[in-house]
């Protein structure tokens, strides 16, 4: 699964065991199901009309009892079961009943009525359920007045749909079967292979059966869908027939699949011959959804997309063009890493997750290597630091402790930390030893489940390394935070020595204890007469050193050399000095990760902002817009967090505009014919901080021509949003919304539910997140959460007004007042964000203090929530304690 900018299991027993207490026939079990009651296959009815509010099922489960016992337990969330029959190994059935014990967490008892002894059992259930409203296991959702009901069932929501053993190492096969009225269409995991009339004006729709699959990854769709044709996939080495492929979309969207067809195949490619394994299931369909909480789900068979990643043509976003194959890929990596191999328990989910976004940027690299994918993972990594930096950060290998660590484990730590660790040990190995240790894993586990264990064994046995490999390796997997290497260069016997040390990098007003030992793979670059080498050393101990062969002296030093590691570092200031002039030297990820450690050194109280502001300047003229655009990144920061003073932001206001200002004006405002999606990017990435974050006149006057056009109505009554570049579409509104107010607002709120197009909503949305005035504040807010913005859409609504204490009041004053109707249209699959939705960008204790006397009495609320108030907490205080080191004058140096 993706999550974008980035559903409910009771306490488990422990970190990584997955036993449960045992339990009493009225006492649902913590954590995991118990072990004794194991699913052999699945049998799944379904009747479902989307114009209705409810559906009806059947279930039938083949279970291996392997104890006696008068009950088992099951996962099953909002169903209202009429009739239960238990048939045991002889024939023989019994009447069972089905208690839902733990309505809350979905946990609920079959009783069978009499004590059966260890065999083989069918458990059938009967029962009806509502079409969720929350956009979690079975829900409905409305395109252009029509109505169509399609499935999320990451990560525990399968039980909204069907009763069952809604846990990842119970891997079963499926045969499922869905009525519906005649003029929908469906699809699901596999091919059709049987349609049948089901009574006067419906069909039954028979599937074959899935491989082995966990709960969380059935899937189907109902609905009058456009499903296209795309290119078959031609057959490889390690697959002897081609492989169908088809795009699905809400009607009338499906000509705008052609682009993304068009792209997968070499996606699968790429991944079959990495992996030496040929794509697995028998068929691929990309479903492009009209409502989706998540970013992409990789369902095998049919995945699932936010509708702007796959309705694709030539007037979308560059960053929807890029996104759309970045996405693609990382979802087509799980039909390996997730779906062949699937994670035994939820505290190893980066299994799937850390290695499908590893994949997906080597995917990337291969076939579109100007999308610079590299960069991507380093700067995923940098975005992981400055969370992993918190002490309420999570591990990536993190204890299941509630259903709260098990929803909010889809972070940038089990993604971007998770994919960055990866390529740091794949970086020490080489990529072909990794590649073999890869192939062994996916080999020795395929159609099952694996732990942390089975891989890190795998690519040890591959690199032919022991325990102290496997140790450094999980040292990154079982504890939070990120390794501060500090380095100090000497002369010893006429030899060139670096010394190292490590502690955990706490910024400053941090309550960490900095103490905390890893297995790091240092490398690090340094002059030579005739160049540059590179040196590597395992450091796992406090302290230790590293000859630099040939260097030159005196010799300059880059301690993380090609950006390969996931770790800070630090440099004293002759050090610092004399890599500030070898920048022309570094690559350009050595260049972000020179970037980050200035960053992380202002954080840490090493520089000062005149410091900081003097160190990035150099990279503001680079070609690359990943390297660019980081110190107009950190300028605003400064400007909006730490400026006290109008002469402050005043300077960084010029300072953005000398660096900057030129460069967009040569991009201009349009697209040009044939010009790179990178350049549409950069233009795209300047004229929003410019316009919004610096307010300069000329960037704000250019765009909100742009946005007037847009904003002028068509002889159709729509407006005229193709009038402004695709790119800044939403920054342009956003100006316009700014500029004119009520009049402009009132536009974009009546366009919104007229518009289909996914781009053009998001550009809407973006306009509209733009408001600052209180009043227009509070009506876009109040939109937010009616009916015509989607439930997937309404956090971007409520992103914006967070820059003043006085916007953060009112955000604070609106969400308190309207909590219940937030939490209500949210559920409990958002619950980890809603304190950063109420409270994110403080930077004060009372803005502190305020959070955590709202929440602390509501952390039940939603399954999620507590870590959501510690992490939001922290960062508020950390936001504080920066602030209040700064020396005013250094910002006007």
């Amino acid at each position: 699964m993706r999550r974008l900018a980035r559903p409910l299991l009771l306490t488990a027993l422990a970190a990584c065991c997955g036993a449960a207490f045992a339990a009493t026939a009225d006492q649902a079990p913590q954590g995991r199901l118990p072990g004794w009651a194991v699913p052999q296959s699945y049998q799944l009815a379904f009747k479902v009309d989307p114009a209705q509010q409810d559906f009806s099922g059947t279930t039938t489960i083949k279970v291996k009892l392997t104890k006696a016992s008068d009950h088992l337990w099951l996962d099953g969330a909002e169903l209202k079961v009429s009739k239960v029959t238990i048939t045991d190994a002889a024939g023989k059935t019994h009447t069972g009943k089905y208690v839902a014990v733990d309505p809350k967490a979905g946990v609920a008892r079959v009783d069978f009525g009499s004590t059966l002894q260890p065999q083989q059992l069918t458990v059938k259930v009967e029962y009806t359920a509502p079409l969720n409203a929350q956009l979690q296991g079975l829900y409905k959702v409305t395109a252009k007045g029509q109505p169509y009901a399609m499935t999320q069932m990451e990560p525990i929501s399968a039980r909204f749909a069907f009763p069952g053993f809604d846990e990842p190492g119970f891997k079963t096969p499926f045969d499922i079967s869905i009525t519906v009225p005649d003029h929908e269409n469906v699809v699901a995991n596999t091919q059709q292979v049987k349609q049948a009339p089901a009574g006067k004006g419906w069909k039954t729709v028979t599937f074959a059966q899935t491989l082995p699959l966990p709960t969380y990854l059935v899937a189907f769709a109902v609905g009058p869908w456009d499903i296209v044709a795309g290119p078959d996939i031609s057959p490889t080495a390690y697959r002897a027939k081609p492989l169908q492929l088809r795009g699905i979309a809400a009607k009338g969207e499906g000509q705008r699949m052609k682009h993304v067809l068009g792209e997968t195949p070499s996606i699968i490619h790429a991944l079959e011959n990495y992996y030496g394994f040929g794509y697995p299931f028998d068929k691929l369909d990309l479903l492009a959804a009209p409502d989706f909480e998540a970013g992409a789900m990789e369902n095998p068979g049919l995945v699932t997309f936010r509708d702007w990643l796959l309705l694709i043509d030539k007037d979308s976003p560059a960053r929807n063009v890029q996104g759309s194959f970045n996405v693609n890929a990382h979802e087509l990596a799980h039909q390996w890493t997730g779906d062949t191999v699937t994670t035994e328990w939820w505290n190893d989910i980066w299994l799937n997750e850390a290695f499908a976004t590893w994949m997906q940027q080597k995917v990337t690299m291969q076939v579109h290597p100007e999308y610079r994918a590299d960069l991507d993972r380093v700067r995923g990594g940098q975005g992981a630091m400055n969370n992993d930096s918190l002490v309420s950060a999570r591990s990536i290998r993190q204890p299941i402790t509630g259903n709260g660590d098990i929803m909010t484990a889809f972070d940038g730590i089990t993604y971007q930390k998770g994919a960055s660790v990866i390529g740091m040990f794949e970086n020490y190995v080489g990529e072909k030893t990794y590649q073999k240790g890869m192939r062994a894993y996916i080999q020795s586990q395929k159609y099952g489940n694996a732990t942390a264990d089975d891989l890190v064994s795998a690519i040890a046995t591959a690199a032919d390394k022991g325990d102290a490999f496997k140790h450094a390796f999980k040292s990154f997997l079982d504890q939070s935070g990120v390794p501060y290497v500090a380095t100090k260069l000497e002369q010893k016997n006429g030899q060139t020595v670096l010394q190292l040390s490590q502690s955990r990098y706490l910024p400053l007003g941090s309550s960490g204890d900095p103490q905390r030992i890893w297995g790091v793979p240092v490398c690090v670059r340094y002059g030579t007469a005739d160049g540059s080498k590179v040196a590597c050393e395992m450091l796992d101990k406090a302290t230790g050193s590293m000859v630099l062969a040939g260097a030159s002296n005196p010799t300059w030093i880059m301690p993380n050399a090609n950006a390969s590691g996931y770790y800070r570092f630090s440099l004293d200031k002759s050090e610092l000095g004399g890599l500030v002039k070898q920048i022309g030297k570094l690559s350009d990820a050595e260049q972000l990760a020179y970037a980050d450690a200035i960053s992380a050194g202002f954080r840490h109280g090493d520089l000062d902002a005149g410091d900081m502001l003097a160190a990035l300047q150099p990279l503001t003229g680079s070609k690359i817009r990943e390297v660019a655009t980081v110190p107009l990144d950190q300028a605003a920061q400064l400007y909006h967090r730490i400026a006290a003073t109008d002469a402050q932001r005043a300077r960084l206001a010029a300072w953005a505009k000398a660096a900057y200002l030129p460069r967009l004006e040569q991009f201009g405002y349009q697209r040009k014919a044939g010009e790179s999606e990178d350049d549409s990017l950069m233009r795209s990435s300047l004229a929003s901080s410019l316009a919004f974050d610096f307010k300069l006149p000329e960037v704000r006057a250019a765009l909100l021509k742009q946005g007037e056009a847009a904003l002028k109505p068509k002889a159709d009554g729509h407006l005229n949003l193709a009038a402004a570049d695709p790119d800044l579409l939403g920054d342009a509104l956003g100006v316009a919304v700014q500029e004119h107010g009520k009049s402009a607002v009132d536009a974009l709120i009546a366009e919104l539910p007229k518009t289909s197009d996914p781009a053009l909503r998001n550009g809407i949305l973006g306009g509209l997140a733009s408001v600052e005035d209180p009043a227009l504040t509070e009506q876009v807010r109040n939109f937010a959460l009616t009916k015509p913005v989607k439930v997937g859409e309404m956090r971007m609504l409520l992103s914006g007004g967070r820059d003043t204490l006085a916007e953060r009041d009112a955000m604070w004053s609106w969400f308190t007042a309207h909590y219940a109707q937030i939490l209500d249209r949210t559920g409990s699959f958002s619950g980890g964000r809603l304190p950063s939705m109420a409270a994110g960008g403080g930077c004060s204790s009372a803005e502190y203090d305020r959070l955590q006397a709202f929440f602390k009495t509501r952390e039940k609320d939603a399954a999620g929530i507590g870590r959501g108030l510690a992490q939001t907490g922290e960062s508020i205080q950390l936001c504080s304690a920066l602030k209040a080191k700064q020396d005013p004058a250094a910002i006007l140096r």
